[in-house]
């Protein structure tokens, strides 16, 4: 069924193109002549005026840009550029593929929403998400620290990821991407724009399509062997294997721009599929041979806004996704193996024979599922500006997810699936002023949630020698009311203060409810939401005009209370005997009663001549257990401890120099390095010093070369340069030094 919109997608590209053409009129070269002349008589007049970028980061929120043109022409994928933004640390379980988490200085899962112009993007499913989605594709991602604006207004409390997808449709073209690398990796992307100036009608399409076999090696703590006697050497240097990530992607929309009855319609789709082999469980310490899981999605999307819409001043904003998305696992093979790729083998009755799998699968039981999900997800936005400075906003968010499990392994049990249901229903108001000559900017919000949860299992009970079916219900249905509030204060030009406080509650999301066997994530259904209390305080100075050279500052501080904080379970040191016991296979997300974050982040941007960028940013925090009393009712004993497997010491730093007609005329060649620093943290409640994670320091080095004719731009990036050991979730290790090749080139405009 893919591969038939796909093919449909494709054919759309390829035809935008001759259309265009075929609607060239005659007096196209009159037309270029005037608009020659218009550029000439404008030659010298200055525009100033604040670019997008500018514009959000002054709006009062505590926010950061993270602009994407430079880097959609070199091998960086989006994850990449979230991991060097100021407080975001992306926790990437291994290569390109694996499981992702954000974390925004020390706030993690529920509590951060991770949005696609505006809507969560797990709506799209794992087949479509910040892992595959290239950096050309975007137009900017938004990083919120603190209280979200009214538009991202959800069930969330210490900020979002925010990415705007390209919507600019006034030049008519395509551009092209390919990419290979290190471990067998291929990147491609496609994007065509194209809007018809007498109607309005425009087109927006792209598609991606990765493939890479993530076989770097590893040699870490993790990384190890167990010999027929069953002892386990670690360090143990191995090539991963069982790691092939493949992944297609297609994405058009229709619509009309600039009409009386809309500045934007659109309705469009969106279809993707991954294969993803599993190399491992939550740990490395078990590797893992036939189990695997294929994904895809298919999604339908309304987009609509209007200012002024029905009578001056008031604006109107609809976005909605509708997805139907289907995960299928299978873990079949019933041998375990070694990371030298090798079956184990054992001893028995003196004989050295091959070690079978306990329950007849890699990670536990032998398994065959599919899980299907039906999704709804539409937000809608009122907005009337009540006169220049004040603007009063209604918002209303609607998010249903139907989920079915089924196992296909034992026929039998077909009328056996488990059906679970996750209802949200949010209704918040934004009060924005602008006083004091527009100096001071606040934003009040008030927000009121309803949730539900309904979750259905049926086993089979024997009764006097006969069977039936027998059904659990598990379900809960709760409300509350959230407040926040932001403040900004333009002290001088370009000097901001920015403060913001929040307290609200988060409901758990399906995956921390129903779990998610390819992410070897269990169920609780026992979750209850978390609150929060946060207090951020912080300032920005934007550039000024100081010739050649400019300068930016940014720093926040921040100070969190988290109640029922839900994060993945780890181990307790004193719950197993030795080290081994931490190298677990599965896990599941439970409750911290009592958390405490205080911390910091700042950020420093120096630009010289539009040539030299550089830029250093750091981010520090305790996030401390303050729960008085263990699940035992006894006292805690980790109170006061860091929480565990979780990096709270990161920085950044980055340098660009480009270099104009070095070797053509009109060309430029760039110069890009970066380097990351991760300080050392703890897998196991405890610290004992096998579960430190020990500090990393990476370095990445690239270069791009932009021709002449400004269509063609090759780059080359070394990532990891000196191969240094890299690590996350549960010292789970990434990849070591890559080498990747870049094309990328822009088709001739149309029309």
């Amino acid at each position: 069924m893919l591969n038939k919109y796909l093919f449909i997608f494709l054919f759309i590209l390829i035809s935008i193109p001759a259309i265009a053409q075929k609607n060239k009129t005659k007096d196209n070269r009159i037309e270029k002549t005037s608009a020659d002349t218009k550029v000439e008589a404008l030659e010298n007049v200055e525009i100033k005026g604040k670019s997008k970028k500018q514009k959000v980061e002054a709006s009062g929120f505590a926010v950061a840009i993270i602009e994407t043109k430079e880097a959609s022409l070199r091998n960086l994928t989006t994850n990449e550029l979230l991991d060097r933004s100021v407080g975001v640390r992306v926790r990437q379980n291994g290569g390109i593929g694996s499981n992702v988490e954000y974390n925004l200085n020390g706030m993690s899962g529920s509590t951060i929403g991770i949005f696609l112009d505006g809507i969560e993007i797990s709506t799209y499913g794992q087949s479509f998400n910040l892992n595959n989605i290239p950096p050309s594709m975007i137009e900017r991602i938004e990083v919120y620290k603190g209280i979200l604006p009214s538009h991202l207004t959800g069930d969330y409390v210490g900020g979002a990821i925010n990415v705007v997808l390209k919507k600019d449709v006034s030049q008519n073209n395509a551009t092209a991407a390919i990419s290979y690398g290190s471990f067998n990796t291929f990147q491609s992307d496609l994007g065509v724009t194209y809007r018809d100036k007498k109607t309005g009608l425009s087109f927006r399409g792209s598609g991606s399509y990765t493939y890479t076999d993530n076989s770097f090696e590893t040699w870490g703590h993790s990384s190890t062997y167990v010999n027929v006697y069953q002892q386990i050497t670690r360090n143990y240097k191995a090539k991963r294997f069982n790691n092939t990530y493949k992944n297609i992607a297609g994405r058009f929309e229709v619509g009309f721009t600039d009409t009386k009855w809309a500045d934007q319609f659109f309705i469009g789709y969106n279809g993707s599929s991954n294969y993803t082999e599993i190399p491992h469980g939550i740990t490395m310490a078990v590797p893992y041979v036939g189990r695997f899981n294929e994904t895809e999605a298919h999604a339908f999307i309304l987009n609509y806004n209007k200012k002024n819409f029905l009578t001056k001043d008031l604006a109107l904003s609809i976005n909605a996704v509708r997805s139907e998305r289907s995960t299928y696992l299978q873990d079949t093979v019933g041998y375990a193996y070694n990371w030298d790729g090798k079956i184990r083998e054992v001893i028995e009755n003196d004989e050295i024979v091959h070690l079978r799998t306990k329950d007849g699968g890699q990670q536990g039981k032998k398994v065959i599922t599919n899980t299907d999900r039906k999704i709804l997800n539409a937000r809608t936005n009122l907005g009337y500006m009540i006169t220049n400075e004040h603007r009063v906003s209604l918002n209303h968010k609607i998010e249903a997810t139907n989920r079915k499990d089924e196992d296909l392994l034992n026929p039998a049990a077909k009328d056996l699936a488990t059906k679970s249901h996750i209802y949200k229903n949010i209704i918040s108001m934004n009060y924005e002023a602008e006083t004091f000559n527009r100096r001071l900017k606040t934003n009040i919000l008030g927000k009121h949630t309803i949730n539900s949860t309904n979750d259905t299992r049926k086993k089979i009970v024997t009764t006097d020698g006969v069977n039936s079916i027998v059904e659990e219900h598990n379900s809960n249905t709760d409300s509350n009311f959230g407040y926040g509030a932001t403040v900004s204060y333009n002290v001088t030009s370009n000097l901001f203060i920015i403060g913001s406080t929040e307290n609200s509650y988060i409901m758990p999301t399906e995956v921390q409810l129903f779990g998610a066997p390819e992410q070897n994530v269990l169920n609780n259904l026992q979750l209850q939401p978390e609150k929060y209390i946060n207090y951020n305080l912080g300032f920005r100075w934007n550039p000024s005009d100081l010739g050649k050279h400019k300068i930016s500052f940014y720093a926040n501080a921040f100070w969190r209370n988290g109640f029922n904080k839900i994060t993945l379970q780890t181990v307790d040191v004193t719950e197993i005997k030795d080290e081994s016991g931490a190298d677990i296979q599965t896990s599941r997300y439970v409750n911290l009663e009592k958390t405490q974050a205080k911390g910091f982040e700042a950020e420093i941007i120096y630009v010289y001549n539009n040539r030299l960028n550089t830029s250093f940013n750091i981010s520090k925090f305790n996030n401390l257990d303050k729960s008085e009393l263990d699940s035992n009712g006894k006292a805690n004993k980790y109170y006061g401890h860091q929480v565990a497997n979780e990096p709270f010491f990161t920085m950044n730093a980055n340098i660009q120099y480009s270099f104009n007609d070095l070797f053509q005329k009109k060309s430029i060649f760039s110069t890009y390095y970066n380097a990351g620093y991760v300080g050392e943290y703890y897998t196991v409640r405890g610290q004992p010093k096998y579960s430190m994670t020990p500090t990393q320091f990476s370095h990445d080095l690239g270069m791009s070369y932009r021709f002449p004719s400004k269509k063609l731009v090759a780059s080359l990036d070394v990532k990891n340069m000196f191969n240094a050991e890299v690590y996350d979730n549960f010292q789970i290790q990434k990849p070591g030094r890559g080498i990747y090749f870049k094309l990328n080139y822009t088709f001739s405009k149309f029309l």
